[in-house]
C-alpha cells in the first residue's frame, strides 16, 4: 500500500506500539510528537490518515482537524483520536470539531485495521472525484453546486421494535429529518418498487443496530445495501456491541460509512448521522457534476468515454497531486493494431463497433477512479491513479488479454473479428517528478504523455500486441 499514516503522540511508547502495527500491515508511517512537530510533517509530505492523542503538549486533536484543513492539498485527511477514559461530553465535543472517529484503545487489531482502512477508502474516494471535479471546473462547464433542499430521510433498522422506535424519537428531538424504525427484512421493501429516480434516492442514511444473535442478519442487509442500486450511495451507520469487535471489523469491511456502540448517547447518533449527511452531499454534487457537465464538451460521442479535452486537464491534476503527496499513478496509451485494415475490410459501421466493445472491454477491466478517454481514431488513453509499477503491469497485460483473445462480435451477419492491442506504460508520480508537477503541470502531463507515446512505438516495433514500459532518464 502507498498510504502515509502520521501518528501524532507525545508518548513515544504509544506511537511505537502504533507504528509496529500499521507498518505491519504496509503502511508508511511517519511520527509526530506535537501539533508543531505535525504541522511540519504536513507540509513536507501530506498524509492521507492522522491518528492522534486526544492531548498534546502544545494543543489537542481537535487543533488537529484544523490544522489538516489549513494545511491541505485536496481534501482533507481524516483525523483518528485515540483517548482512553474518554468521557461522553468529551467525546461528542471531538466528534463535533470534526475528528472523524475516537476510539479507546487501538490494542484489538482487526478492529483497528478496519477502522484504517475504511477511512482511507474514504478519503481517496472523495479525493478522486474532487479531482474529477476540479478538472470539469478548469473546462468551465461545470454548473454551481446547489444547497441540499428538504429533510434527509433516516431509516433505523432493528430487530427489537422498542429499540428503534425509541431511537427515532430521540432523534426527532435532536435534528430535523423524515425518520422511520424499520424491521431488517422490511428496511429495502420501497425501494424494490421504486418507479422513478426520486423513489430510488429516498434513503439517504440507514442506522443499524446489531448485536451479536442478529449479526449474521444485520450483516447481511449491509451488504444488499451496498449492492442494491437504489441504496448503494446511502450513508450507513452501524452499531455494534463494545465486545464484539470483529463484527465492528466486519461490518467496516463490507463498507459501513461510520461505527460505533450500541449504547451510544442519542446525541452521538445525531452528530454522525449531520456529519455523514455532509459527506454524501458533497459526495452526491461532485458525481452529478462529473455525470452531467455539458457531456458533449468532454466526451466522446461513439464510445460515452472521456475525450481528450477532459483527458489531458485531468492528467495535469493528477500530477500535480502526485507531485505533492508522493502517490505513484499510472498512464497507459493504449492503440488497436492494424485498425484501419477493419475499416477498409469490413466498413466504417463495423469499426466504430469495434471501438465501442473495446471502450466497454477496458471499463470493464479496470476500477471507478480510473480514468478512460478516447483521444484518438483508435488510440485511448488510460490513468490508474495511486497505482505502483507492479499492479500497472498486471493492469496492462490483462487489458492485452482481454482485447486479443475474445473475438469481436460486430453484428449484422459479419464474422468475429480478431483485434488485437499495443500499450505504452508510463508511471508518474516518481522521484524528481515533484518539482516539475509543482512548476508546471501541464508541462508534466505533457511529458508523461510523451513517455508513453514513446513507449507505444516501440510497443508497435516490437511486434504490437504487447506491453512497453517507459523508463525515464536517470
Amino acid at each position: 500500500m502507498y498510504a502515509k499514516i502520521l501518528i501524532v503522540d507525545a508518548i513515544a511508547t504509544n506511537r511505537i506500539v502504533l507504528k509496529v502495527k500499521l507498518a505491519a500491515a504496509q503502511y508508511y508511517v511517519m511520527q509526530a510528537s506535537s501539533l508543531t512537530d505535525a504541522a511540519h510533517q504536513a507540509t513536507i509530505s501530506p498524509p492521507d490518515l492522522v491518528i492522534c492523542a486526544k492531548s498534546l503538549p502544545d494543543g489537542a486533536a481537535a487543533d488537529l482537524v484544523n490544522l489538516m484543513n489549513d494545511t491541505k492539498r485536496g481534501s482533507a485527511a481524516p483525523v483518528m483520536a485515540v483517548a482512553p477514559g474518554i468521557d461522553a461530553n468529551a467525546r461528542l465535543d471531538l466528534l463535533d470539531a470534526g475528528v472523524e472517529d475516537v476510539v479507546t484503545d487501538i490494542y484489538d487489531d482487526a478492529l483497528l485495521l478496519a477502522r484504517v482502512r475504511s477511512m482511507l477508502r474514504a478519503h481517496n474516494a472523495a479525493t478522486e472525484w474532487q479531482i474529477r471535479d476540479d478538472t470539469t471546473r478548469a473546462l468551465g462547464v461545470a454548473e454551481c453546486s446547489t444547497p441540499f433542499i428538504g429533510k434527509p430521510d433516516i431509516t433505523v433498522v432493528s430487530t427489537n421494535p422498542m429499540l428503534g422506535a425509541r431511537t427515532v424519537v430521540d432523534l426527532r428531538s435532536l435534528m430535523s429529518a423524515r425518520l422511520v424504525a424499520s424491521l431488517p427484512d422490511q428496511a429495502l421493501k420501497r425501494h424494490n418498487h421504486a418507479t422513478t429516480d426520486a423513489d430510488l434516492r429516498n434513503t439517504d442514511v440507514f442506522i443499524l443496530f446489531a448485536d451479536k444473535s442478529n449479526a449474521e442478519e444485520m450483516l447481511s442487509l449491509l451488504s444488499s445495501i451496498r449492492s442494491h442500486p437504489a441504496t448503494r450511495y446511502s450513508a450507513i451507520l452501524f452499531l455494534y456491541p463494545e465486545d464484539a469487535p470483529l463484527l465492528g471489523a466486519r461490518a467496516l469491511d463490507l463498507g459501513v460509512n461510520a461505527l460505533t456502540h450500541a449504547r451510544s448517547d442519542p446525541r452521538e447518533l445525531a452528530i454522525r448521522v449531520r456529519k455523514l449527511m455532509h459527506r454524501k452531499l458533497l459526495a452526491d454534487q461532485l458525481r452529478a457534476t462529473v455525470r452531467t457537465g455539458l457531456k458533449a464538451a468532454v466526451c466522446d460521442p461513439l464510445t460515452g468515454l472521456h475525450n481528450r479535452r477532459y483527458a489531458l486537464p485531468h492528467l495535469a491534476r493528477l500530477a500535480e497531486r502526485a507531485g505533492n503527496t508522493d502517490r505513484p499513478f499510472a498512464l497507459m496509451l493504449a492503440d488497436l493494431d492494424h485498425f484501419k485494415s477493419v475499416n477498409d475490410v469490413y466498413g466504417h459501421a463495423v469499426g466504430d463497433a469495434v471501438l465501442v466493445e473495446t471502450a466497454r472491454r477496458l471499463c470493464e477491466n479496470l476500477r471507478a477512479v480510473d480514468l478512460v478517454a478516447r483521444v484518438g481514431g483508435e488510440e485511448f488513453l488510460i490513468v490508474l491513479p495511486g497505482v505502483g509499477l507492479k499492479d500497472a503491469r498486471r493492469a496492462a497485460h490483462r487489458i492485452c488479454r482481454q482485447i486479443g483473445d475474445t473475438p469481436f462480435d460486430t453484428g449484422g451477419g459479419h464474422a468475429r473479428i480478431n483485434v488485437t492491442v499495443s500499450i505504452g506504460l508510463a508511471m508518474g508520480g516518481l522521484p524528481g517528478d515533484a518539482a516539475r508537477a509543482a512548476e508546471d503541470p501541464d508541462e508534466a502531463a505533457r511529458a508523461l504523455m510523451d513517455r508513453a507515446d514513446k513507449a507505444l512505438y516501440a510497443a508497435k516495433l516490437k511486434g504490437r500486441n504487447r506491453v512497453k514500459l517507459s523508463r525515464p532518464a536517470a
